[in-house]
């Protein structure tokens, strides 16, 4: 018996191992190849071991174009990241604290409206979205990114929802017999118990806001306002033999806040899906 259960964790181990290596493979390939020079990368392909370490991809990755050093579009990047991940999680706690608190009319079908709008392809938004961005002169500026995001994203705002529902009521009644208000309710009850959701849509606003690709491509059209996102692009050159070596540098940069933010937070991913769904 002792046999066998030593025969089955080895088995597992082995092929949960073998399931992370795959999941890891591509990674390991990108920073490979980023210290491999420009016209070993593919020749070498099956290989995740350089023949020699060429640094160079990183200097001339961080070089950027045309005088704009890659140290713009990472501050360009945290930037918008920065901006549309606070605007996101205060402006989803609030609606989510409404939703789920206050009764009033109208409230079921408001948050109807918001479960329909989870289910929009973000494809049938994008041509009105530009006409109205448009007709309000933010073209070619961050608003049409940052701004959007202060007014709640529906994920973000059903995450919290359910996470508030596990709240007792009985906690906003004392609140209220002590003279708080409904804000006062919200700053001083309600934020400090639903950190561990915030925390969790702060998370996932962070990653999809810093792999953005399609909106900074229609918004923004001066390389001076590029996100990293987009940056990368322009090391592929139609005209010209392609940078693959200071592409694989640099995206192998953009993947640190990624890897640390994940690394720092995870726990809190964790706790706050864990807990969604669940009513007290």
């Amino acid at each position: 018996m002792q046999m066998n259960r030593v025969w089955r964790k080895t088995a597992f181990h082995v092929l949960v191992g073998i399931g992370a290596l795959i999941c890891i493979y591509p990674i390991l390939w990108l920073v490979a190849s980023s210290l491999k020079p420009n016209d070993e990368i593919f020749s070498t392909a099956t290989s995740l071991i350089p023949s020699r370490l060429d640094f160079s991809n990183y200097a001339k990755g961080w070089k950027g174009f045309a005088g704009i050093t890659f140290t713009t579009y990472m501050k360009n990047s945290f930037i918008i990241v920065i901006l549309s991940t606070l605007g996101a999680v205060v402006s989803s706690a609030l609606v989510a604290y409404g939703l789920a608190r206050i009764q009033f009319k109208g409230s079921k079908l408001l948050f109807g409206c918001v479960m329909v709008s989870m289910m929009l392809p973000h494809d049938v938004l994008i041509i009105p979205q530009y006409v109205m961005f448009a007709k309000l002169h933010w073209l070619s500026s961050f608003k049409p990114i940052i701004v959007p995001q202060f007014f709640g994203v529906p994920f973000f705002i059903f995450l919290m929802m359910q996470f508030i529902r596990t709240i007792p009521g009985e906690l906003d009644e004392a609140a209220k017999m002590d003279g708080c208000s409904k804000y006062g309710i919200f700053y001083r009850v309600i934020v400090p118990l639903i950190v561990p959701s915030m925390i969790t849509s702060a998370i996932f606003s962070f990653y999809w806001r810093w792999d953005d690709f399609m909106n900074p491509l229609l918004y923004l059209n001066k390389p001076s306002l590029y996100p990293v996102s987009l940056a990368l692009k322009l090391f592929l050159d139609n005209d010209s033999v392609n940078n693959w070596g200071a592409m694989f540098a640099m995206s192998t940069v953009s993947l640190i806040p990624i890897f640390l933010i994940f690394f720092f937070f995870q726990k809190y991913i964790v706790e706050g899906i864990s807990t969604t769904g669940l009513k007290g």
